[in-house]
């Protein structure tokens, strides 16, 4: 059997695949494979979420297929796999609910992982790009796998199609397995970026880039809706940080389509009544000395200055109007957003292959068996924070386990 594609999915699928007795040949379009895995996390390979909420996964497929999927290989099995067969110990960073290896080193994940890989007998074919995929038929009993350069194809009794989305194209993303699954009959969810950096024409914070705030951001359209408290880390193009990440996907969705959208931000966890308190006069208090605790000294001056209220007002000499626009302004300002950074900086690709046409226990295709389908390709992400690696190492090994068992039955 084949597996396309060697990054998360497809090292799982291979590992899982090779330990059931399967003979199977690793075929990666670069060296190594695994390069999302090296450059995540900063270099240091965010490998899991401490605890999953499945609700926070988005799909236009069936949400009860995606619960099925996501439940098959439990997290705190995942946890155990990394600990026990790579010998990881997994630390939580309390503070965001990920977990890291202890070495804080992506390396050790991957070389982890392709150690694991060889030691279970796959054999890894590197600097292999598969051009497209020919099931079983009346001139051949196998699939074929047709490489690039006119090289010859591969005769195997399964497939496992990992090879991932369109996102971070500079690891070799280019979308080449949603096209074959495409071509092979598979209903295909729009595609589009996701997890990825909101941008503006009109930057009214454009001074405070490389400040980061905690702040609660919700992005909505007429077809999506999205919420997330985290960092919002402001740019010189526009805003990043986790919690505009993981609601980006709807902005994008509607900036592509043409259609109307809005994102707004309740700056502060503190209530409309705490924050009209906070300004209520008191001696000499201005509206800088009132809420200078609840965010950077410099975004409250901009956020005071933008609803018309000087931060030198007095709290005593504040009208009516202002101490509205300004309450307003904090809990639920407008974001100005009118584009997106793409696939060149989405961390994961919306859309893909309907979950409705795979096995959601064995992942193989309902449309040409022996067929399997895991990781990007499939039409499902979660926030950031291990989500998508939780993702992806539990639909490889579904496809791994699933296409043994086709090749060896």
């Amino acid at each position: 059997m084949a597996v396309v594609g060697a990054g998360a999915a497809g090292l799982m699928a291979a590992i899982h695949a090779a330990s059931g007795g399967a003979e199977v040949l690793l075929l990666d379009r670069n060296g190594k494979g695994g390069s999302k895995i090296l450059i995540s996390g900063g270099g240091r390979c965010n490998i899991l979420p401490a605890e999953m909420d499945e609700s926070r996964f988005v799909t236009d497929s069936s949400p009860n297929s995606l619960r099925k999927i996501l439940r098959s290989w439990p997290l705190r099995e995942q946890i155990a796999f990394f600990e026990t067969e790579l010998d990881l110990a997994l630390v939580e960073e309390t503070e965001t609910g990920k977990l890291f290896p202890s070495t804080n080193r992506s390396a050790d994940v991957h070389d982890g992982l392709l150690d694991l890989a060889t030691q279970k007998g796959v054999t890894l074919v590197p600097d292999t790009r598969v051009e497209h995929l020919t099931p079983p038929g009346l001139e051949n009993a196998c699939w074929a796998v047709h490489l690039d350069e006119g090289r010859p194809s591969l005769n195997v009794g399964a497939v496992v199609l990992a090879t991932g989305g369109l996102s971070v194209p500079a690891t070799g993303s280019d979308g080449g397995g949603l096209s074959m699954a495409g071509r092979l009959g598979h209903t295909l969810h729009p595609t589009y970026a996701a997890l990825t950096p909101l941008t503006a024409s009109h930057r009214p914070f454009a001074d405070l880039s490389g400040i980061s705030v905690t702040a609660t951001v919700c992005a909505r359209s007429a077809a999506h809706k999205a919420s997330s408290r985290g960092g919002i880390l402001f740019t010189h193009k526009g805003y990043s940080g986790p919690a505009i990440l993981d609601v980006s996907h709807v902005a994008v969705r509607a900036l592509d389509a043409s259609q109307e959208s809005e994102v707004t931000v309740q700056w502060t966890d503190r209530t409309v009544e705490q924050i009209e308190g906070a300004l209520k006069p008191e001696g000499a208090r201005t509206v800088r000395s009132a809420l200078q605790t609840l965010l950077p000294k410099r975004l409250l001056e901009r956020l005071a200055e933008m609803a018309g209220v000087p931060p030198d007002t007095s709290c005593s000499q504040i009208r009516k109007e202002q101490r509205r626009a300004l309450v307003t302004l904090l809990t639920n300002g407008p974001l100005p957003v009118n584009g997106h950074a793409g696939y060149q900086k989405a961390e994961v690709t919306g859309g893909g292959v309907s979950l409705n046409e795979v096995d959601p226990v064995t992942l193989q295709s309902r449309r040409q068996p022996g067929l399997f389908l895991c990781g990007e390709v499939l039409d499902a992400f979660g926030p950031i924070g291990g989500y998508n690696f939780a993702w992806a190492w539990a639909t490889g090994r579904s496809a791994g386990i699933g296409a043994m068992k086709h090749v060896t039955s």
